[in-house]
């Protein structure tokens, strides 16, 4: 009987053990409100991804941990939300991969034209050692990489004519987000490139201040630049993968456990978000031919683009990490053999 009591005692001993290390991690938890700013809006994979973070990571906290919103560039361009963050006076954004190489210049390799042929190319890149080294590069940026999410192929629509051939981009002002590679691109296809943040293109177009600007399918539709654009070239010359990223400064204040929930939630909402653009280009591209004038560029076509822009991707690889460039390479090479 005593050793019976003994070996209960012990048990309970143990449980209660047990339960004050499982009170004692849940109360390390604690209450706070992250601010997540992005360019499109809610309705758009881009801020589906967003909510799903959201709701992941409250779950995750037992409602500890929340996150506000706020889409449509309320809050400014990339480029103001970027600086916000470093700051700390906001906490997350999600962005196109290649605006960053005015922070990392590296992340510049990401927006050459022509890179990419497919999604899956795209996420060897980033998925594998080439996207950890540039988010690696963010540390001393005061930026923390939590993943890679999609934004898909890039394409153009402009309010003059179609886009069939090389000769039809001359002359055309187009919108272009606030980086060189995108600058010097569209200026060796014979445009007139404007840069110009993300919540003014609506109003450029309709005041006719651009004649044209260049997005994914979702992008333009979720924004109804199909309202104040008449035709879409589907170009598909730019892939963007995209960083969501974390403050620094907000990093710095959160404990392990705070860390690893918001990190499981991140991958979560990656593998999420992913999905919903996949699923979304089509059924986008397919309400656009509903309202613009749609044209395909030929494959022989495509080849003259690439070969006008081959001397911007020659000239921005020289100022690149060429390790990092031959392994991107590298990898694309991989998954083209295994197809």
């Amino acid at each position: 009987m005593g050793q019976l009591m003994k070996t209960l005692l012990a048990g309970a001993c143990a449980t209660g053990l047990l339960l004050g290390s499982v009170v004692s991690h849940a109360d390390e938890i604690r209450e706070r409100t992250l601010r997540f700013a992005f360019q499109n809006v809610k309705e758009h994979p881009q801020g589906q991804g967003a909510q799903k973070f959201a709701d992941l990571l409250s779950e995750k906290s037992g409602g500890k941990l929340k996150v506000r919103l706020f889409p449509g560039g309320t809050l400014g361009g990339d480029v103001q939300t970027v600086s916000a963050l470093q700051g700390g006076t906001l906490d997350i954004t999600v962005l196109n991969s290649g605006i960053l190489a005015a922070q990392a210049a590296d992340f510049a390799m990401l927006d050459f034209p022509f890179l990419f042929n497919n999604a899956e190319e795209a996420h060897a890149v980033i998925d594998g050692p080439v996207g950890q080294k540039l988010a690696a590069q963010l540390d001393s940026k005061g930026l923390v990489g939590l993943g890679y999410w999609d934004l898909g192929f890039r394409n153009l629509t402009n309010s003059k004519h179609p886009v069939a051939k090389l000769e039809d981009m001359q002359g055309l002002k187009i919108r272009v987000i606030q980086s060189p590679i995108y600058l010097e691109t569209f200026t060796a296809l014979g445009a007139n490139p404007v840069p110009m943040a993300f919540p003014e293109v609506y109003t450029g177009l309709e005041q006719h201040t651009i004649d044209g600007q260049e997005n994914p399918f979702t992008v333009i539709e979720g924004n109804k630049f199909f309202e104040v654009q008449k035709y879409l070239s589907v170009t598909g010359h730019i892939f963007n993968p995209q960083s969501l990223i974390i403050s620094q400064k907000t990093w710095s204040r959160l404990n392990e456990d705070e860390k690893n929930l918001i990190r499981q939630a991140a991958a979560e909402a990656q593998k999420y978000q992913r999905e919903v653009t996949a699923a979304s280009m089509d059924k986008a591209k397919a309400t656009l031919a509903g309202a613009m004038t749609v044209n395909e560029i030929t494959p022989a076509e495509k080849d003259r683009f690439r070969e006008r822009v081959q001397p911007v991707i020659d000239k921005f690889a020289k100022s690149l990490d060429a390790n990092l460039v031959k392994m991107m390479y590298d990898e694309i090479a991989k998954v083209r053999a295994a197809q």
